[in-house]
């Protein structure tokens, strides 16, 4: 009886240690499932964001940049100034090292201008590849590819008083693109196999424990599926699913470092945009040699007034590349109303007035420089509303809009014009300061009068000893 009753109890505890290793079994089955999926989904996901966001930075930055240049090339064929053509592309490719060639051709297909100078006068063949985009205004984007190359080309029309002039053709090699989102695929691959093997391991052990942790990762897993902002988890203990939770927040973490990276790519993408636009805003200027130099001189003065009323380094850098950029809307300006030397007409002025809003819309291409828009957009408006191209009054008025309203006006008066010679210092900022309160900012034009009558004090120092 005694040998029967123990042979029982050795059966009914084989019995539950089969039943708990069935379901621990299962559970860590469930848990290998889970994690598996969840993280295939999420490197899918994330390579998927990635390579699109990047995709879709190039061809903006590269429309943009086509756009621009088509804006700027079709007051030189016009001029027949092929020169300044060669002069353009030149500089936009040593500028933009992803871009394989740019080139300026006429209405009959034939090279005008290259960055490539042994293809000038070549006629373009037709573009062979698969359509991505194309534009109300006519520019088109294509995926094509070569035994050589595989690129995007961009071609933008080139459209003068309403006639065509020709097309800008700009080519961005992939291989830039490619090698970016090898480099973030293989560490995001390396970063997932460790992940899927510290899961693993957790997912053996104390598998009563798995609830609460495998939710709190599966949840953090839709937050990032859905777009949210990613959160550290809770860890609830120290085991392997404990570690395996902190070793989400660590991959989070490096996903946020990744994600850094891309935004530095995204900025050198920016501020390979900016650069471009530098020359353009050069090219403006020099289109007339009386207003020669006259961006960098507005952005020297409004530099003084930004540094003494406060503004941090960041802040000065934008005013510094606003001011760049004040006129940029001047490259849709015809040159017989910029170097016209007697009055203009009153159709010629309301055109002329029209360079702010010309300036904005280019710079809404890429929306990485929208927030220099305001300025580009408002300098001309009045401190009593009657300014343009919004009327904008008093406070309304943004900040680097009214720094850059004093420093033009000072530099266009104390410069040679076609139409008047100089005025002088003392006479410019009597004139600042009668306008003062009516087309000024009385605070910044008080700033810059210190300012300007400190520099001649100092000035006086010098010679007098």
């Amino acid at each position: 009886m005694s040998h029967e009753c123990s042979f029982l109890r050795r059966k009914s505890n084989i019995d539950m240690l089969i039943k708990f290793n069935s379901i621990r079994f299962k559970i860590t089955g469930m848990v290998l499932i889970l994690l598996i999926i969840s993280a295939l989904a999420f490197y899918f996901i994330t390579l998927t964001i990635m390579n699109r966001q990047i995709l879709q930075e190039v061809l903006k930055r590269a429309e943009a940049l086509s756009k621009s240049t088509a804006a700027s090339a079709g007051y030189s064929l016009l001029s027949k100034d092929f020169l300044g053509l060669d002069n353009m592309v030149f500089r936009i490719r040593e500028a933009n090292q992803d871009i394989e060639f740019i080139a300026i051709v006429g209405p009959d297909m034939k090279v005008i201008a290259d960055s490539d100078i042994a293809r000038t006068g070549k006629t373009v063949l037709s573009l062979q590849g698969r359509l991505l985009l194309e534009d109300v205004d006519g520019t088109t984007i294509t995926e094509s590819s070569s035994p050589s190359v595989e690129c995007f080309e961009i071609v933008s029309p080139i459209v003068s008083f309403n006639k065509p002039q020709g097309w800008v053709i700009l080519s961005v090699n992939k291989l830039t693109l490619q090698n970016a989102e090898r480099a973030a695929r293989e560490k995001i691959m390396l970063l997932f196999a460790v992940i899927l093997m510290l899961g693993i391991a957790g997912s053996i052990a104390l598998s009563s424990l798995l609830t609460r942790p495998i939710q709190e990762l599966s949840a953090g897993v839709d937050d990032i599926k859905e777009g949210k902002g990613r959160r550290r988890l809770k860890i609830y203990s120290q085991d392997e699913f404990g570690k395996l939770t902190a070793s989400f927040n660590e991959m989070t973490a490096l996903i946020d470092e990744q994600s850094g990276k891309l935004n530095k790519y995204a900025k050198d993408l920016e501020d390979s945009y900016v650069s471009t636009v530098r020359v353009l805003a050069a090219a403006i200027d020099a289109r007339d040699p009386y207003t020669h130099g006259h961006s960098t001189r507005v952005a020297m003065f409004s530099l003084l007034i930004g540094r003494e009323i406060g503004l941090n380094n960041a802040e000065l850098e934008e005013l510094e590349v606003a001011c760049l950029f004040h006129d940029i809307g001047k490259i849709k300006t015809p040159d017989a109303i910029l170097r016209k030397k007697d009055k203009l007409t009153v159709a010629e002025y309301n055109e002329m007035m029209r360079h702010t809003e010309y300036g904005a819309e280019i710079l809404s291409k890429a929306p990485s420089l929208q927030k220099y828009i305001p300025p580009v957009r408002h300098h001309h408006e009045w401190y009593n509303g009657k300014g343009y191209p919004d009327g904008l009054k008093g406070d309304a008025i943004p900040l680097f809009a009214a720094i850059i309203a004093v420093t033009d006006t000072y530099d266009a008066m104390t410069s040679n014009r076609p139409y008047r010679g100089a005025i002088s210092f003392m006479e410019t900022l009597e004139e600042l300061t009668k306008c003062s309160g009516t087309q000024f900012r009385p605070d910044l034009v008080k700033v810059f009068t210190r300012i300007m009558d400190k520099s001649i004090v100092e000035e006086m120092q010098e010679v007098w000893g």
